[in-house]
Protein backbone atom coordinates (compact mmCIF):
# COMPACT_ATOMS: atom_id res chain seq x y z
CA UNK A 1 0.00 0.00 0.00
CA UNK A 2 1.43 3.71 -1.11
CA UNK A 3 1.81 5.85 1.76
CA UNK A 4 -0.66 8.41 0.64
CA UNK A 5 -3.58 5.16 1.00
CA UNK A 6 -2.14 3.96 4.03
CA UNK A 7 -2.34 7.63 5.56
CA UNK A 8 -6.53 7.47 3.88
CA UNK A 9 -6.63 4.66 5.76
CA UNK A 10 -5.38 6.19 9.32
CA UNK A 11 -7.81 9.36 10.02
CA UNK A 12 -4.75 9.99 12.91
CA UNK A 13 -2.37 11.11 10.52
CA UNK A 14 -1.39 14.93 10.97
CA UNK A 15 -2.11 16.02 7.13
CA UNK A 16 -5.62 14.44 7.69
CA UNK A 17 -8.41 17.28 7.75
CA UNK A 18 -12.08 17.65 7.02
CA UNK A 19 -13.92 20.62 5.77
CA UNK A 20 -13.60 22.84 8.75
CA UNK A 21 -9.56 23.10 9.05
CA UNK A 22 -9.52 23.61 5.55
CA UNK A 23 -8.49 26.80 4.27
CA UNK A 24 -12.10 28.29 3.96
CA UNK A 25 -11.52 29.72 0.71
CA UNK A 26 -10.13 27.08 -1.37
CA UNK A 27 -13.11 24.69 0.61
CA UNK A 28 -15.66 26.64 -0.83
CA UNK A 29 -14.34 25.94 -4.51
CA UNK A 30 -13.94 21.94 -3.61
CA UNK A 31 -17.12 21.82 -2.11
CA UNK A 32 -18.67 22.32 -5.79
CA UNK A 33 -16.70 19.81 -7.32
CA UNK A 34 -15.83 16.92 -5.08
CA UNK A 35 -17.24 16.22 -1.88
CA UNK A 36 -14.35 15.71 0.61
CA UNK A 37 -10.38 16.80 0.36
CA UNK A 38 -8.59 14.23 1.81
CA UNK A 39 -5.14 15.66 2.26
CA UNK A 40 -3.87 19.15 2.32
CA UNK A 41 -0.24 20.08 3.04
CA UNK A 42 0.29 21.08 6.63
CA UNK A 43 0.59 24.71 5.87
CA UNK A 44 -2.78 24.31 4.18
CA UNK A 45 -3.44 27.44 5.87
CA UNK A 46 -1.33 29.98 3.61
CA UNK A 47 -2.05 31.32 0.42
CA UNK A 48 0.07 28.62 -1.44
CA UNK A 49 -0.74 25.13 -2.08
CA UNK A 50 1.88 22.78 -3.21
CA UNK A 51 -0.66 19.47 -3.85
CA UNK A 52 -4.03 17.89 -3.19
CA UNK A 53 -5.21 14.43 -2.53
CA UNK A 54 -8.60 14.36 -3.41
CA UNK A 55 -10.83 11.22 -2.56
CA UNK A 56 -14.21 10.91 -4.23
CA UNK A 57 -16.12 8.62 -2.06
CA UNK A 58 -17.76 6.18 -4.08
CA UNK A 59 -15.95 6.48 -7.23
CA UNK A 60 -12.13 5.65 -5.54
CA UNK A 61 -9.41 8.38 -4.87
CA UNK A 62 -7.41 10.08 -7.47
CA UNK A 63 -4.44 12.29 -6.86
CA UNK A 64 -4.23 15.32 -8.60
CA UNK A 65 -0.75 17.03 -8.56
CA UNK A 66 -0.78 20.96 -8.54
CA UNK A 67 2.38 23.20 -8.43
CA UNK A 68 2.43 27.57 -7.78
CA UNK A 69 -0.91 27.30 -7.66
CA UNK A 70 -2.28 30.59 -5.53
CA UNK A 71 -5.65 30.24 -3.61
CA UNK A 72 -7.14 33.37 -6.33
CA UNK A 73 -6.09 31.47 -8.83
CA UNK A 74 -8.79 28.82 -7.56
CA UNK A 75 -11.11 30.94 -6.93
CA UNK A 76 -11.11 32.96 -10.00
CA UNK A 77 -11.09 29.70 -11.96
CA UNK A 78 -13.34 26.74 -10.73
CA UNK A 79 -12.75 24.72 -13.69
CA UNK A 80 -9.32 24.08 -12.40
CA UNK A 81 -10.02 20.70 -10.18
CA UNK A 82 -12.70 19.63 -13.03
CA UNK A 83 -10.06 17.51 -14.80
CA UNK A 84 -10.57 16.24 -18.90
CA UNK A 85 -7.23 14.93 -19.21
CA UNK A 86 -7.68 12.26 -21.43
CA UNK A 87 -8.68 9.10 -19.08
CA UNK A 88 -9.82 6.13 -20.72
CA UNK A 89 -11.74 3.52 -18.95
CA UNK A 90 -9.61 0.28 -19.46
CA UNK A 91 -10.57 -3.38 -18.55
CA UNK A 92 -7.64 -5.05 -16.36
CA UNK A 93 -6.82 -8.42 -15.38
CA UNK A 94 -8.55 -7.91 -11.87
CA UNK A 95 -11.52 -6.60 -14.00
CA UNK A 96 -11.62 -9.70 -15.72
CA UNK A 97 -11.26 -11.60 -12.83
CA UNK A 98 -14.44 -10.22 -11.25
CA UNK A 99 -16.21 -10.55 -14.53
CA UNK A 100 -15.18 -14.77 -14.13
CA UNK A 101 -16.53 -14.42 -10.53
CA UNK A 102 -20.45 -12.86 -12.15
CA UNK A 103 -20.45 -15.32 -14.73
CA UNK A 104 -19.08 -18.28 -12.53
CA UNK A 105 -22.33 -17.06 -9.94
CA UNK A 106 -24.47 -16.31 -12.48
CA UNK A 107 -24.50 -19.94 -14.23
CA UNK A 108 -24.68 -21.93 -10.80
CA UNK A 109 -27.00 -19.54 -8.77
CA UNK A 110 -29.28 -17.75 -11.27
CA UNK A 111 -29.78 -18.76 -14.97
CA UNK A 112 -30.72 -22.43 -13.71
CA UNK A 113 -33.64 -20.65 -11.50
CA UNK A 114 -34.67 -17.87 -14.02
CA UNK A 115 -37.73 -19.68 -15.44
CA UNK A 116 -38.97 -21.01 -12.52
CA UNK A 117 -38.75 -17.33 -10.94
CA UNK A 118 -40.42 -15.98 -14.11
CA UNK A 119 -43.41 -17.78 -13.53
CA UNK A 120 -43.73 -17.52 -10.12
CA UNK A 121 -43.40 -13.56 -10.18
CA UNK A 122 -40.55 -13.25 -8.10
CA UNK A 123 -37.06 -14.12 -7.67
CA UNK A 124 -35.27 -14.68 -4.11
CA UNK A 125 -33.61 -11.78 -3.73
CA UNK A 126 -32.06 -12.75 -0.42
CA UNK A 127 -30.22 -15.76 -1.62
CA UNK A 128 -29.04 -14.18 -4.85
CA UNK A 129 -27.92 -10.86 -2.93
CA UNK A 130 -26.36 -13.60 -0.41
CA UNK A 131 -24.56 -15.01 -3.01
CA UNK A 132 -23.37 -11.89 -4.46
CA UNK A 133 -22.89 -10.33 -1.12
CA UNK A 134 -20.29 -13.08 -0.28
CA UNK A 135 -18.43 -12.64 -3.15
CA UNK A 136 -18.14 -8.67 -2.53
CA UNK A 137 -19.99 -7.59 -5.33
CA UNK A 138 -22.58 -5.48 -3.90
CA UNK A 139 -20.87 -2.97 -2.23
CA UNK A 140 -17.42 -2.35 -5.30
CA UNK A 141 -16.90 1.08 -4.56
CA UNK A 142 -17.78 1.36 -1.04
CA UNK A 143 -16.09 1.90 2.16
CA UNK A 144 -14.44 -1.78 3.56
CA UNK A 145 -15.76 -0.12 6.91
CA UNK A 146 -19.03 -1.41 5.73
CA UNK A 147 -18.49 -4.39 4.26
CA UNK A 148 -17.57 -2.50 0.87
CA UNK A 149 -14.65 -3.73 -1.37
CA UNK A 150 -12.95 -0.28 -1.90
CA UNK A 151 -12.77 -0.27 -5.49
CA UNK A 152 -13.05 2.46 -8.55
CA UNK A 153 -16.10 3.00 -10.83
CA UNK A 154 -14.20 1.54 -13.48
CA UNK A 155 -15.54 -1.83 -11.32
CA UNK A 156 -18.78 -1.10 -11.18
CA UNK A 157 -18.98 -1.33 -14.86
CA UNK A 158 -16.99 -4.42 -15.60
CA UNK A 159 -19.77 -5.79 -13.21
CA UNK A 160 -22.91 -4.68 -14.35
CA UNK A 161 -21.97 -4.65 -18.33
CA UNK A 162 -21.19 -8.87 -17.62
CA UNK A 163 -24.33 -9.22 -15.74
CA UNK A 164 -26.04 -7.67 -18.60
CA UNK A 165 -24.40 -9.93 -20.86
CA UNK A 166 -25.36 -12.84 -18.80
CA UNK A 167 -28.28 -13.13 -16.75
CA UNK A 168 -31.51 -14.52 -18.61
CA UNK A 169 -33.67 -12.01 -17.12
CA UNK A 170 -33.91 -8.38 -16.85
CA UNK A 171 -35.71 -8.38 -13.22
CA UNK A 172 -32.79 -9.87 -11.42
CA UNK A 173 -30.46 -7.35 -13.11
CA UNK A 174 -32.65 -4.73 -11.95
CA UNK A 175 -33.15 -5.97 -8.21
CA UNK A 176 -29.79 -5.98 -8.28
CA UNK A 177 -29.28 -2.40 -9.18
CA UNK A 178 -31.43 -1.09 -6.58
CA UNK A 179 -29.87 -2.68 -4.13
CA UNK A 180 -25.89 -1.75 -5.36
CA UNK A 181 -26.92 1.74 -6.97
CA UNK A 182 -30.08 3.16 -6.11
CA UNK A 183 -31.18 2.61 -2.53
CA UNK A 184 -27.70 3.21 -0.98
CA UNK A 185 -26.34 5.79 -2.64
CA UNK A 186 -27.44 8.78 -0.10
CA UNK A 187 -26.61 7.07 2.34
CA UNK A 188 -23.20 6.25 1.51
CA UNK A 189 -22.35 9.81 0.85
CA UNK A 190 -24.56 11.29 3.86
CA UNK A 191 -25.52 8.96 6.48
CA UNK A 192 -24.55 8.78 9.92
CA UNK A 193 -21.98 6.06 10.55
CA UNK A 194 -24.65 4.45 13.11
CA UNK A 195 -26.99 3.96 10.13
CA UNK A 196 -24.32 3.05 7.69
CA UNK A 197 -23.73 -0.02 10.51
CA UNK A 198 -27.24 -0.57 10.65
CA UNK A 199 -29.07 -0.72 7.06
CA UNK A 200 -25.68 -0.23 4.41
CA UNK A 201 -23.77 -2.83 6.35
CA UNK A 202 -25.73 -5.52 6.29
CA UNK A 203 -27.05 -4.61 2.58
CA UNK A 204 -23.84 -4.78 1.34
CA UNK A 205 -23.37 -8.40 2.49
CA UNK A 206 -26.34 -9.01 1.45
CA UNK A 207 -28.19 -10.21 4.43
CA UNK A 208 -30.38 -7.46 3.69
CA UNK A 209 -32.78 -6.32 1.03
CA UNK A 210 -33.33 -2.82 0.13
CA UNK A 211 -35.59 -0.66 -2.05
CA UNK A 212 -36.26 2.77 -2.81
CA UNK A 213 -39.24 4.55 -2.41
CA UNK A 214 -39.75 7.57 -4.82
CA UNK A 215 -43.13 6.90 -7.23
CA UNK A 216 -46.35 7.18 -5.71
CA UNK A 217 -50.16 6.16 -7.21
CA UNK A 218 -50.37 9.84 -8.74
CA UNK A 219 -46.95 9.90 -10.32
CA UNK A 220 -43.39 9.22 -10.49
CA UNK A 221 -41.69 11.61 -12.80
CA UNK A 222 -42.87 14.83 -10.57
CA UNK A 223 -40.37 13.84 -8.10
CA UNK A 224 -41.51 17.50 -6.30
CA UNK A 225 -45.36 16.35 -5.66
CA UNK A 226 -45.19 13.24 -3.78
CA UNK A 227 -47.30 13.55 -0.94
CA UNK A 228 -46.17 10.83 1.37
CA UNK A 229 -45.41 12.54 4.59
CA UNK A 230 -43.55 12.35 8.22
CA UNK A 231 -44.21 14.36 10.68
CA UNK A 232 -42.51 14.90 13.81
CA UNK A 233 -43.52 13.57 17.26
CA UNK A 234 -40.30 13.97 19.02
CA UNK A 235 -37.65 12.12 18.86
CA UNK A 236 -39.81 10.51 15.72
CA UNK A 237 -41.26 10.91 12.82
CA UNK A 238 -44.82 9.44 12.14
CA UNK A 239 -45.42 8.39 8.41
CA UNK A 240 -48.44 8.01 6.64
CA UNK A 241 -48.97 7.96 2.41
CA UNK A 242 -48.04 5.03 0.26
CA UNK A 243 -45.55 3.96 -2.58
CA UNK A 244 -45.82 2.65 -5.71
CA UNK A 245 -44.16 0.76 -8.53
CA UNK A 246 -41.12 -0.28 -5.97
CA UNK A 247 -38.71 -2.78 -7.09
CA UNK A 248 -37.50 -5.37 -4.55
CA UNK A 249 -40.15 -3.89 -2.46
CA UNK A 250 -42.26 -7.13 -2.02
CA UNK A 251 -39.01 -8.84 0.01
CA UNK A 252 -37.47 -5.54 1.01
CA UNK A 253 -36.22 -5.58 4.52
CA UNK A 254 -35.52 -1.50 4.55
CA UNK A 255 -36.21 1.23 1.78
CA UNK A 256 -35.03 4.42 1.97
CA UNK A 257 -38.22 5.93 1.58
CA UNK A 258 -38.59 9.91 0.24
CA UNK A 259 -40.81 11.75 2.37
CA UNK A 260 -42.48 15.15 2.93
CA UNK A 261 -40.93 16.36 6.59
CA UNK A 262 -42.37 19.97 6.59
CA UNK A 263 -44.45 22.59 4.95
CA UNK A 264 -42.83 24.84 2.15
CA UNK A 265 -41.64 25.11 -1.09
CA UNK A 266 -41.26 21.19 -2.66
CA UNK A 267 -38.13 21.18 -3.21
CA UNK A 268 -37.05 21.87 -0.33
CA UNK A 269 -39.80 20.03 2.61
CA UNK A 270 -38.76 16.76 1.42
CA UNK A 271 -35.96 14.19 3.81
CA UNK A 272 -35.08 10.66 2.84
CA UNK A 273 -36.01 8.47 6.09
CA UNK A 274 -34.37 4.78 6.59
CA UNK A 275 -37.58 3.04 6.96
CA UNK A 276 -37.73 -0.80 8.41
CA UNK A 277 -40.23 -2.49 6.74
CA UNK A 278 -41.30 -4.43 9.66
CA UNK A 279 -42.20 -1.64 11.64
CA UNK A 280 -45.95 -1.81 12.61
CA UNK A 281 -48.21 0.53 9.77
CA UNK A 282 -46.40 -0.69 6.94
CA UNK A 283 -48.70 -3.06 4.60
CA UNK A 284 -46.99 -4.41 1.74
CA UNK A 285 -50.67 -4.57 -0.09
CA UNK A 286 -49.40 -6.25 -3.43
CA UNK A 287 -46.84 -7.41 -6.17
CA UNK A 288 -47.91 -5.79 -9.34
CA UNK A 289 -48.06 -8.14 -12.53
CA UNK A 290 -46.20 -6.62 -15.67
CA UNK A 291 -45.71 -7.54 -19.07
CA UNK A 292 -41.64 -7.80 -18.52
CA UNK A 293 -39.29 -8.07 -15.64
CA UNK A 294 -41.44 -10.65 -14.42
CA UNK A 295 -39.70 -12.40 -11.87
CA UNK A 296 -39.17 -8.23 -10.09
CA UNK A 297 -40.82 -8.16 -7.13
CA UNK A 298 -42.42 -4.70 -7.99
CA UNK A 299 -44.52 -3.93 -5.09
CA UNK A 300 -47.28 -1.32 -3.65
CA UNK A 301 -46.78 -0.44 -0.08
CA UNK A 302 -49.18 1.49 2.24
CA UNK A 303 -47.91 3.68 5.56
CA UNK A 304 -50.50 4.17 8.59
CA UNK A 305 -48.57 6.33 11.07
CA UNK A 306 -45.27 4.21 10.77
CA UNK A 307 -43.16 5.41 13.93
CA UNK A 308 -39.33 5.96 13.18
CA UNK A 309 -36.25 7.66 14.95
CA UNK A 310 -35.73 10.96 13.21
CA UNK A 311 -31.72 9.49 13.55
CA UNK A 312 -33.13 7.06 10.99
CA UNK A 313 -33.13 10.43 8.55
CA UNK A 314 -30.03 10.54 5.58
CA UNK A 315 -28.17 13.70 6.20
CA UNK A 316 -30.08 16.77 6.72
CA UNK A 317 -33.82 17.74 6.97
CA UNK A 318 -35.29 19.03 4.02
CA UNK A 319 -32.33 18.19 1.53
CA UNK A 320 -34.06 14.85 0.39
CA UNK A 321 -34.77 16.03 -3.29
CA UNK A 322 -31.38 17.15 -3.74
CA UNK A 323 -29.71 13.54 -2.44
CA UNK A 324 -32.32 11.92 -4.15
CA UNK A 325 -31.52 13.98 -7.55
CA UNK A 326 -28.30 12.44 -6.95
CA UNK A 327 -28.93 8.95 -6.33
CA UNK A 328 -30.49 9.13 -9.72
CA UNK A 329 -27.23 9.58 -11.43
CA UNK A 330 -26.45 6.17 -9.96
CA UNK A 331 -29.40 4.55 -11.03
CA UNK A 332 -28.91 6.06 -14.93
CA UNK A 333 -25.53 4.74 -14.96
CA UNK A 334 -25.83 1.13 -13.92
CA UNK A 335 -28.86 0.94 -16.54
CA UNK A 336 -26.99 2.26 -18.97
CA UNK A 337 -23.55 -0.15 -18.11
CA UNK A 338 -26.25 -3.30 -17.69
CA UNK A 339 -28.18 -2.48 -20.99
CA UNK A 340 -24.57 -2.26 -22.99
CA UNK A 341 -24.21 -5.74 -22.28
CA UNK A 342 -27.95 -7.10 -22.90
CA UNK A 343 -27.29 -5.31 -26.57
CA UNK A 344 -24.24 -7.38 -27.16
CA UNK A 345 -25.93 -10.42 -26.01
CA UNK A 346 -28.80 -9.99 -28.40
CA UNK A 347 -27.05 -9.40 -31.26
CA UNK A 348 -24.31 -12.19 -31.29
CA UNK A 349 -26.94 -14.78 -30.08
CA UNK A 350 -28.83 -13.51 -33.14
CA UNK A 351 -26.03 -13.91 -35.43
CA UNK A 352 -25.91 -17.29 -34.36
CA UNK A 353 -29.29 -18.17 -34.79
CA UNK A 354 -29.21 -16.46 -38.28
CA UNK A 355 -25.58 -18.94 -39.11
CA UNK A 356 -27.87 -21.95 -38.51
CA UNK A 357 -31.42 -20.85 -39.89
CA UNK A 358 -31.81 -21.32 -43.28
CA UNK A 359 -34.15 -20.03 -46.29
CA UNK A 360 -33.85 -20.22 -49.83
CA UNK A 361 -31.10 -22.62 -49.78
CA UNK A 362 -28.62 -20.56 -47.27
CA UNK A 363 -28.18 -19.70 -44.27
CA UNK A 364 -29.84 -15.98 -43.84
CA UNK A 365 -26.95 -13.93 -42.39
CA UNK A 366 -25.99 -13.77 -46.28
CA UNK A 367 -28.70 -11.71 -46.99
CA UNK A 368 -27.45 -8.39 -47.15
CA UNK A 369 -30.31 -6.85 -45.52
CA UNK A 370 -29.63 -9.28 -42.42
CA UNK A 371 -26.14 -8.93 -42.00
CA UNK A 372 -25.95 -4.86 -42.89
CA UNK A 373 -28.48 -4.67 -40.55
CA UNK A 374 -26.38 -6.24 -37.62
CA UNK A 375 -23.31 -4.45 -38.77
CA UNK A 376 -25.51 -0.94 -37.89
CA UNK A 377 -26.90 -2.44 -35.01
CA UNK A 378 -23.34 -3.14 -33.55
CA UNK A 379 -22.13 0.33 -34.50
CA UNK A 380 -24.83 2.11 -32.44
CA UNK A 381 -23.52 -0.32 -29.50
CA UNK A 382 -19.88 1.02 -29.97
CA UNK A 383 -20.96 4.33 -30.06
CA UNK A 384 -23.35 4.02 -26.82
CA UNK A 385 -20.42 2.26 -24.91
CA UNK A 386 -18.09 5.02 -25.62
CA UNK A 387 -20.26 7.46 -24.20
CA UNK A 388 -21.04 5.17 -20.98
CA UNK A 389 -17.15 4.88 -20.59
CA UNK A 390 -16.72 8.97 -20.88
CA UNK A 391 -19.50 9.45 -18.55
CA UNK A 392 -17.91 6.78 -16.11
CA UNK A 393 -14.19 8.22 -16.48
CA UNK A 394 -15.68 11.50 -15.58
CA UNK A 395 -17.24 10.28 -12.71
CA UNK A 396 -13.83 8.47 -11.47
CA UNK A 397 -12.92 12.21 -11.84
CA UNK A 398 -15.21 13.61 -9.64
CA UNK A 399 -17.24 15.59 -12.15
CA UNK A 400 -20.67 16.48 -12.26
CA UNK A 401 -22.62 13.63 -14.80
CA UNK A 402 -25.67 14.98 -14.66
CA UNK A 403 -25.88 15.60 -18.29
CA UNK A 404 -24.15 12.84 -19.73
CA UNK A 405 -25.70 10.24 -17.66
CA UNK A 406 -28.91 11.36 -18.95
CA UNK A 407 -27.89 10.88 -22.72
CA UNK A 408 -26.82 7.27 -21.81
CA UNK A 409 -30.35 7.18 -19.97
CA UNK A 410 -32.23 8.28 -23.32
CA UNK A 411 -29.86 6.24 -25.39
CA UNK A 412 -29.42 3.15 -24.11
CA UNK A 413 -33.41 3.10 -23.55
CA UNK A 414 -34.07 3.76 -26.97
CA UNK A 415 -31.70 1.69 -28.66
CA UNK A 416 -32.92 -1.26 -26.35
CA UNK A 417 -35.90 -1.20 -27.72
CA UNK A 418 -34.61 -0.81 -31.45
CA UNK A 419 -31.98 -4.02 -31.30
CA UNK A 420 -34.47 -5.97 -29.24
CA UNK A 421 -37.50 -5.89 -31.78
CA UNK A 422 -34.71 -5.84 -34.74
CA UNK A 423 -33.03 -9.03 -33.38
CA UNK A 424 -36.90 -10.71 -32.87
CA UNK A 425 -37.95 -9.52 -36.21
CA UNK A 426 -34.82 -12.58 -37.74
CA UNK A 427 -36.28 -15.06 -35.21
CA UNK A 428 -39.57 -14.98 -36.88
CA UNK A 429 -41.97 -17.05 -35.18
CA UNK A 430 -39.33 -18.65 -32.97
CA UNK A 431 -38.43 -14.93 -31.59
CA UNK A 432 -42.34 -14.67 -30.96
CA UNK A 433 -42.74 -17.66 -28.93
CA UNK A 434 -41.44 -17.73 -25.00
CA UNK A 435 -38.91 -20.84 -25.71
CA UNK A 436 -36.21 -17.76 -26.81
CA UNK A 437 -35.00 -15.89 -24.70
CA UNK A 438 -34.60 -13.20 -27.22
CA UNK A 439 -38.77 -12.75 -27.01
CA UNK A 440 -38.69 -12.51 -22.77
CA UNK A 441 -35.38 -9.75 -23.63
CA UNK A 442 -37.96 -7.20 -26.20
CA UNK A 443 -40.88 -7.68 -23.13
CA UNK A 444 -38.12 -6.44 -20.82
CA UNK A 445 -36.56 -3.97 -23.09
CA UNK A 446 -39.46 -1.61 -22.93
CA UNK A 447 -39.48 -0.76 -19.49
CA UNK A 448 -36.19 1.12 -19.48
CA UNK A 449 -37.88 3.89 -21.40
CA UNK A 450 -40.30 4.66 -18.05
CA UNK A 451 -38.43 3.34 -15.31
CA UNK A 452 -35.67 5.43 -13.54
CA UNK A 453 -37.00 8.37 -15.05
CA UNK A 454 -38.83 8.54 -18.33
CA UNK A 455 -37.37 9.82 -21.83
CA UNK A 456 -39.28 12.56 -21.65
CA UNK A 457 -37.72 13.46 -18.28
CA UNK A 458 -34.26 12.87 -19.72
CA UNK A 459 -34.72 14.99 -22.79
CA UNK A 460 -36.14 17.69 -20.11
CA UNK A 461 -32.78 17.95 -18.23
CA UNK A 462 -30.49 17.67 -21.61
CA UNK A 463 -32.62 20.65 -22.67
CA UNK A 464 -32.15 22.22 -19.22
CA UNK A 465 -27.99 22.01 -19.86
CA UNK A 466 -28.86 23.23 -22.86
CA UNK A 467 -29.97 26.27 -21.45
CA UNK A 468 -33.09 25.74 -23.93
CA UNK A 469 -35.70 24.80 -21.57
CA UNK A 470 -38.40 27.29 -20.91
CA UNK A 471 -38.76 28.97 -17.72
Amino acid sequence: MSEERAAMKDNSNPWYVGWSNCNPVLANILRQHYTKPYFLPSNSESSRIDWIFMGVPGYGAHLHVITNIHLRDVANEKRLFSTTSGRCLQFTSQHEEMKTTVRKIVEKDVNPFVDQWEKEGMFDAHLVFKKFGNAGLLGITRDPEYNGSGLDYSFTVAMYEELGYQVNAGGIITGIGVQTDMAIPALVNFGSDELKRQFLAPSLSGDFVACVGISEPEGGSDVAAIKTTAKRDGDDYIINGGKMWISNGYQADWMCVLCNTSEGKPHKNKSLICLPLNTPGVTKARRIPKMGHLCSDTAQLFFDNVRVPVKYRIGEEGMGFTYQMMQFQDERMVAAISTIGGLDRMIDSTIEYCKQRKAFGQQIINYQSIHFKLAELRSEVELLRSLVYRTADKMMEGENVTYLASIAKLKSARLLRIVSDSCLQYWGAMGYSDETLISRAYRDARLMSIAGGTDEIMLGIIAKFMNILPK
